[in-house]
Order: structure tokens, then C-alpha cells, then sequence
């Protein structure tokens, strides 16, 4: 069902002057289905390696539409590499980086939520989301 409500939005958001295709709907259900952070190249590879026709382009270009319709989030951990991660279903969280071998560990803390909070009263904001990194080394390579 989960992956129904998400190909409905998408759907929706494409009817705004995009064209549908089922390739695009491709790409959104191997999104969804990773499971962790990745780039468009790895995601491009598992899809050819599952034997998908689609080409780099069109993951990358779905890539960039599913993160307007905000069913993907994008992110840059070491501002060299490019990630995705699903935002469906999903609650708010942050990462912890490994600098050594890129491990991302995510995690969830009230306390953080709070400090946005607070912050967004003071200057009078309304946040429409917020990203919080920890680099560091993981205990495997500390």
C-alpha cells in the first residue's frame, strides 16, 4: 500500500507539466525500495543489474523530480557526493558521518527538534525542514 500512496503523488505531480512514463515510475519504486542512502549511479547500477532498461538519464533527471514532489530527500554528507533517501512514511532524523569509510548512522533526538524550534521562534520562521550532521569516526575506525 505504502508504495501505492507514493506512485499516486508522484502521479499528481507530474500531471504539473511532466511527462508520465513508466520509466519515471520505475526509478521512484527502486528509490523506494533501497532502503538507505545512495547515489544516482548506485541506484542506476542495481536497476541494470535487475535487468531495467532505464538509462543514467532518466534516473538522474527522476531523481531531481521525486526530491520536488518531496518523496526523496537530497542530500550532500562531504559535499562531494551527491545521496538520496526516501522521505515516505519516514519520520525526521540526522546523520552521524563516518570521515573514514562513510558510514552513515542515523539517529533521532528530541533535543534537536527543540534547538530548531526555539530558533525558528526567535526569528520568527516557520522551518520547512532542517538537517543536522555529526562527522566523526565510527567506532570501526577510531
Amino acid at each position: 500500500m505504502e508504495k501505492e500512496n507514493a506512485r499516486e503523488i508522484f502521479h499528481k505531480f507530474l500531471k504539473n507539466g511532466y511527462r508520465i512514463t513508466p520509466q519515471r515510475f520505475e526509478v521512484l519504486d527502486a528509490a523506494l525500495d533501497y532502503g538507505t542512502h545512495f547515489t544516482p549511479d548506485e541506484l542506476f547500477l542495481r536497476m541494470k543489474n535487475s535487468g531495467s532498461k532505464v538509462s543514467r538519464a532518466t534516473v538522474y533527471n527522476t531523481l531531481e523530480l521525486l526530491v520536488k514532489c518531496n518523496l526523496l530527500s537530497k542530500r550532500l554528507f562531504d559535499q562531494k557526493i551527491t545521496m538520496y533517501e526516501s522521505n515516505f512514511n519516514r519520520t525526521q532524523h540526522d546523520h552521524i558521518i563516518c570521515e573514514n569509510c562513510g558510514e552513515i548512522i542515523e539517529f533521532s533526538a528530541e533535543e534537536v527538534k527543540k534547538i530548531v524550534e526555539k530558533i525558528a521562534g526567535e526569528f520568527n520562521i516557520e522551518p520547512t525542514g532542517y538537517s543536522f550532521n555529526i562527522y566523526a569516526k565510527c567506532k570501526n575506525c577510531k
